[in-house]
């Protein structure tokens, strides 16, 4: 099955949490602090993968979560960091944040890696805190949390050449005669719901075709299954225009011609300006000649034309090797041909934190303040301290005093529950 689009949840690893230790040896009565830091967590990596076609591996698994990285301990022993989870995705495949639309990477060359997710760096042990005022220090870090997200997934063929045309009109039988696909042919409209792609040898010469779904009148405002087809066809670097000639289904191929041109400009300019050879096709059908003198005259020397038989093979192997002459002088594409739809729209800063009253409670959000809370280490005093400190220096203690904040009230930083006291 042709799987094209996912949505999955990805959440690095958490960083390990930082040891308070002291160094108890036998005859050093005052050992100073050793406690190591914690290792960090585990990268979410995709990468671009050419031997994959589909995203059908993400449909029946859609969470994903890196390791954690190590705890430190006594004696300075620093925690491990966790190995990379690396996810292998179709090259052409578009990743995007699920909440906000952005477009996160856009992986197009086999082998290249893109990090999705950040893992949590891990806590400092004790031994990073000592100074000249505290020599016996008794606060550590606990990890850094990973990035998490919602992510969708969207694959766009990555193809040298792409078939295009109305239904029926042979691109299903074209491909399955020059390559070894065999997608299902049937005399009926729409056979071909998914998109083929065939591997096309014309002797020490080789490219990808792509059998694009027929499209319809009105495709690019998403008619029938206009843009899921569309899509496809955006990184073929060239056009083969499949005309039935014989206009078998009492259709007019230079109308049919009129309409697939209109629709892939409607639904991108720089698409309809892709290279494109016209095929018209069933020429073993009466009618044609005539059809085909009627073509010539109306498009001239637009473009160039091959007329083929898909079924008998005439004219097949002249269309081939024009094809290998034409790719190497058409560049590839790297991106989406609408320069909106690949923009890496880039984050606005944020302010660091935000105050939410709900009753007694109040709710304190933001990356940044929420990542303090988590790393806050709270068995002792030492650590209290340096919490409220950063609290402080935020301006955290200011602003809730603005808000009304009163002694006993609640404060709820991200998972962590607090109850305000003046002084503190």
């Amino acid at each position: 099955m042709f799987y094209d689009r996912t949505k999955i949840y990805v959440k690095a690893g958490d960083g390990g949490a930082g040891a308070v230790s002291f160094r108890r040896e036998k005859y050093v009565p005052m050992g100073g602090p050793n406690g190591g830091d914690g290792g960090r967590g585990g990268n979410i990596i995709f990468e671009a993968d050419e031997g994959l076609r589909t995203l059908v591996d993400f449909r029946y698994r859609r969470h994903y979560k890196a390791d954690r990285g190590e705890h430190g301990e006594g004696k300075d022993m620093h925690g491990k960091s966790a190995s990379d989870l690396i996810l292998r995705i179709p090259s052409g495949t578009i990743i995007k944040d699920e909440a906000s639309g952005e477009i996160l990477a856009d992986v197009t060359r086999h082998g290249q890696q893109v990090i999705i997710v950040k893992g949590g760096r891990g806590g400092r042990g004790n031994a990073r805190f000592m100074s000249n005022t505290n020599k016996a220090p008794t606060v550590a870090e606990r990890g850094e949390p990973g990035e998490e997200r919602w992510l969708l997934l969207e694959l766009k063929l990555l193809a040298d050449v792409g078939l295009v045309g109305f239904p029926n009109v042979g691109k299903s039988t074209l491909i399955s005669r020059v390559s070894a696909a065999r997608p299902k042919i049937a005399d009926y409209h729409f056979t071909t719901l998914v998109p083929n792609l065939g591997v096309v040898k014309v002797e020490d010469e080789s490219f990808v075709m792509a059998d694009i779904p027929g499209i319809i009148e009105g495709a690019h405002a998403g008619a029938g299954l206009g843009h899921e087809f569309l899509r496809h066809i955006e990184r073929t670097r060239l056009l083969l225009h499949i005309l039935d000639i014989a206009g078998s289904e009492e259709r007019d191929p230079i109308q049919d011609f009129q309409i697939i041109n209109r629709e892939l400009k409607e639904y991108s300019p720089a698409l309809a300006e892709r290279p494109m050879i016209v095929v018209p096709n069933k020429m073993d059908v009466s009618g044609a000649v005539e059809n085909l003198r009627k073509l010539k005259e109306f498009l001239r020397d637009q473009y160039e034309i091959f007329p083929v038989s898909a079924v008998t093979g005439e004219g097949i192997e002249e269309l081939l090797h024009r094809v290998t002459q034409v790719l190497p002088q058409v560049p590839p594409i790297e991106f989406s041909a609408n320069p909106d739809q690949h923009r890496i729209i880039q984050a606005q800063n944020e302010d660091r934190f935000r105050i939410e009253r709900q009753g007694i409670m109040f709710v304190i959000s933001g990356k940044e303040i929420e990542r303090h809370a988590a790393m806050a280490y709270l068995d002792t005093d030492d650590g209290i301290m340096r919490f409220q400190n950063i609290l402080k220096v935020m301006g955290v203690d200011d602003a809730l005093r603005e808000e009304g904040i009163k002694v006993g009230d609640k404060v709820m930083i991200g998972n962590l529950e607090l109850e305000w006291s003046e002084g503190g």
